[in-house]
């Protein structure tokens, strides 16, 4: 047994009690507290609600093109591509909305500026003699009926430069909007679209996108709304195409010789209207006849596939149905066929139909719709 004197005794159980003593002070005052945890950040499994006026597209994986005999060559062979989830309008953009966008940035589109010929100049052969300053002055593209049967391979049959035609004049300077405000606008260039959908905080459509969006889940139909005619017999009409023999006679069949409102068709299972038909739609892929030949040998280029690059965009390949009105002229694709498009002539109402149209050019039967990326 150890024996430790009387004054150890006392300090050890002085120091002891003072101990407990700084102990208790410091639990009471908190500083031996577990620290309270932060709230966790609830994660809902529920997807983002999406903007006004337009639907939330899943993300996914979809076999994109075609390789049915109905198909032309650029939009095969088929493959697979996926995409992320993104948000996309519902209709394509109106006159309402595209005249607010100008109101509120006095931005002027291509048709209604002068026609700068030294940059003309640039995109048409060598040799070109320069037009009548008259000829000059700001205008588009306006379709015109034909009076009777032409030939199909030559589309100025049908299409007419027309001076003083813009989205607030389609058919020429002397037509309006006049109870036109819900059409989708025309005339409207790719330069016109990307400075919309930048003001709407929003970007065009890449071609995967479009093209899944319009398909709504169906893996290959034909058609947005599966593989049925768009002017049933009996029943609705599901889409704003041509009916009668192109370009010379339209029996309106539809109810409409030109554009239709927003809306005036079903839409598909997502939800959107027009995905075929009344006007075409810009992407913002470079467009080339091959893109789809060449993602095929490379299936690293299929996850969210934004376009080929310039360069590839200005080769030419035999067969190609959207050929280039100039050697190397740069194009963009556009979706959707517009009320124009009939199954004696392009029938590119389809999901996988896909033209390319030079930046810089407007016509009556070119709009767009807008996307916009998840938070």
């Amino acid at each position: 047994m150890f024996c430790f004197p009387k004054t150890f005794v006392v300090r050890l159980i002085s120091r002891v009690f003072q101990t407990l003593i700084f102990s208790l002070f410091l639990f009471f005052s908190g500083c031996f507290r577990e620290p309270t945890p932060e709230p966790a950040q609830e994660r809902s499994s529920l997807p983002p609600l999406p903007p006004a006026g337009m639907a939330l597209i899943p993300s996914g994986t979809f076999s994109m093109g075609s390789d049915a005999a109905y198909s032309f060559i650029n939009e095969r062979p088929s493959h697979e591509v996926t995409v992320r989830a993104f948000f996309i309008a519902i209709n394509d953009v109106t006159n309402a909305q595209f005249a607010k966008f100008v109101t509120e940035t006095h931005y002027v589109t291509v048709a209604e500026r002068p026609i700068n010929w030294e940059e003309m100049k640039k995109q048409v052969p060598p040799g070109t003699p320069k037009p009548r300053d008259e000829d000059l002055q700001p205008g588009s593209l306006v379709f015109k009926t034909t009076e009777g049967p032409v030939d199909l391979s030559n589309m100025a049959n049908w299409w007419v430069w027309t001076l003083g035609a813009s989205w607030k004049h389609p058919e020429g300077p002397d037509s309006t909007l006049e109870g036109r405000e819900n059409h989708p606008v025309v005339h409207i260039a790719y330069e016109d679209a990307v400075a919309y959908a930048k003001w709407a905080k929003g970007r065009l459509p890449t071609e995967a996108e479009w093209e899944f969006a319009a398909r709504g889940g169906l893996v290959r139909a034909r058609f947005a709304w599966g593989d049925g005619n768009p002017h049933p017999a009996a029943g609705r009409h599901r889409a704003n195409t041509w009916t009668g023999n192109f370009p010379w006679r339209n029996t309106t069949d539809d109810g409409y010789a030109g554009t239709s409102p927003a809306g005036s068709f079903p839409p598909n299972s997502y939800g959107l209207y027009d995905m075929g038909g009344n006007v075409w739609n810009w992407c913002s892929d470079i467009y080339a006849a091959d893109t789809y030949t060449q993602r095929a040998d490379h299936p690293e280029f299929c996850s969210n596939p934004s376009g080929p690059s310039a360069s590839a965009g200005r080769q030419w390949i035999v067969g190609d149905p959207s050929p280039a009105a100039v050697p190397g002229e740069l194009r963009h694709v556009i979706k959707g066929g517009s009320f124009l498009c009939a199954p004696s002539y392009c029938e590119s109402y389809r999901p996988s139909a896909r033209r390319g149209s030079p930046p810089d050019t407007s016509t009556s039967h070119i709009g767009f719709r807008i996307v916009m990326d998840l938070p």
